[in-house]
C-alpha cells in the first residue's frame, strides 16, 4: 500500500499562466485575440507577407477575378486587392490603437479628476461631458474632421486620428468616473487625505491603479469603434487618402462603379473590416468578464 505525505495531499495547486487561464475561461475571447495576433503581425510585416506592392499599377490585370495569381483579384488599376488588405490592416491597427489610446487616457484622466475632486468642477466636467455625448458618434467626428483638416505625419492623418479620438472620451470618463467615485469613498483614501498626502500622490498611488480594469475594458472596445469610424470617414472622403491601402478607402470611388463587374472589390474590405471589429468586440466582452469579479463565479 503506498503511503502519500499529509504535506503532498495538501500541496496548493500551482497557479497556470494568465494567458492559459483567461483561455481556458474565455475561449471565445481567446479566438478573438489570435485573430487580434494574426491581424497585427499581418500588418507589421506587411512587406514580407504582401505578395505584391500594393501601389504598383498593372493595366494588364484590371479587374482580375480571384486565382491562384490574385487570390482576391484585382482592383481597377491592377493592383493586387489581397495585398492593398494587408497593407490596410496597418493602417486600421495604427489608427485604432492611437485613437483610442488618445481617448481612452484622456477620458480616464477627466474621470478620476471628476470623480476625486467632486463639487463644481466634477458638475462642469460631466456637463460638458454630456454635451458631447448630445452628438452622434459620426456627426462629431465628421465635424472634427471638417474644422481640422489634415495633418499628415508619417503616413497617418494626425487630425483623422483626434476626430476619431474625441468621441470616446465622454463615455471613457463616465464609466472610470463611477469606478473612481467607488474608491474615493474608501477608508484608506480618508487616511491617506488626514495624512496630508498631495492630491496628485493620492490620485496616481491610490485611486488611478485601482480603475485600470475598466480602463483596460474601454481602450479595447474602443479599437474596434476607431477602426469602424476610420473606415467610414475614408469611405466619405474624410479619412485616409489614395493611394494609401485602407479598407474604407477600397469600399469607395471606382469599387462603386464596378460592384456589379467585379463584387470582389466591396466583398473583401468589407469582410475584412467586419472580421477585425468581431475580434475587437469579442476580445473586450471576454476582458470584461474575466476582470470583472461580479462575473466570476
Amino acid at each position: 500500500m503506498t503511503m502519500v505525505s499529509p504535506d503532498a495531499a495538501f500541496r496548493p495547486r500551482q497557479p497556470r499562466h494568465p494567458v492559459i487561464e483567461f483561455a481556458r475561461a474565455q475561449p471565445t475571447g481567446m479566438a478573438g485575440l489570435a485573430f487580434i495576433v494574426i491581424l497585427f503581425v499581418a500588418g507589421v510585416f506587411a512587406d514580407f507577407v504582401a505578395p505584391y506592392d500594393p501601389l504598383t499599377l498593372d493595366y494588364g490585370a484590371m479587374l482580375a477575378p480571384p486565382s491562384w495569381e490574385h487570390w482576391m483579384g484585382t482592383d481597377a488599376f491592377g493592383r493586387d486587392v489581397f495585398s492593398r488588405i494587408i497593407y490596410g490592416a496597418r493602417t486600421a491597427l495604427a489608427v485604432g490603437f492611437l485613437a483610442s489610446l488618445f481617448g481612452s487616457g484622456i477620458g480616464a484622466a477627466i474621470g478620476v479628476v471628476s470623480a476625486y475632486f467632486g463639487g463644481r468642477i466634477d458638475m462642469a466636467i460631466e456637463r460638458f461631458m454630456d454635451i458631447l455625448l448630445s452628438f452622434p458618434i459620426i456627426v462629431l467626428a465628421l465635424a472634427v474632421v471638417a474644422v481640422l483638416g489634415k495633418f499628415p505625419v508619417g503616413g497617418l492623418d494626425l487630425n483623422l486620428i483626434v476626430a476619431i479620438a474625441i468621441p470616446m472620451i465622454p463615455k471613457v470618463a463616465r464609466v472610470v468616473r463611477s469606478a473612481a467615485l467607488a474608491i474615493r469613498g474608501l477608508p484608506y483614501i480618508d487616511a491617506a487625505r488626514a495624512a496630508g498626502y498631495h492630491h496628485s500622490r493620492i490620485i496616481f498611488r491610490h485611486i488611478a491603479p485601482n480603475v485600470v480594469a475598466p480602463f483596460l475594458i474601454m481602450f479595447t472596445a474602443f479599437i474596434a469603434q476607431a477602426i469602424l469610424l476610420e473606415a467610414s470617414l475614408s469611405f466619405l472622403g474624410l479619412g485616409v487618402t489614395e493611394p494609401t491601402p485602407a479598407w474604407g478607402l477600397m469600399l469607395s470611388g471606382t469599387s462603386q462603379e464596378f460592384y456589379s463587374q467585379a463584387p470582389w472589390m466591396i466583398l473583401f474590405p468589407g469582410v475584412a473590416i467586419s472580421l477585425a471589429v468581431f475580434a475587437f468586440n469579442l476580445f473586450g466582452d471576454a476582458l470584461r468578464d474575466y476582470l470583472d469579479p461580479r462575473f466570476k463565479v
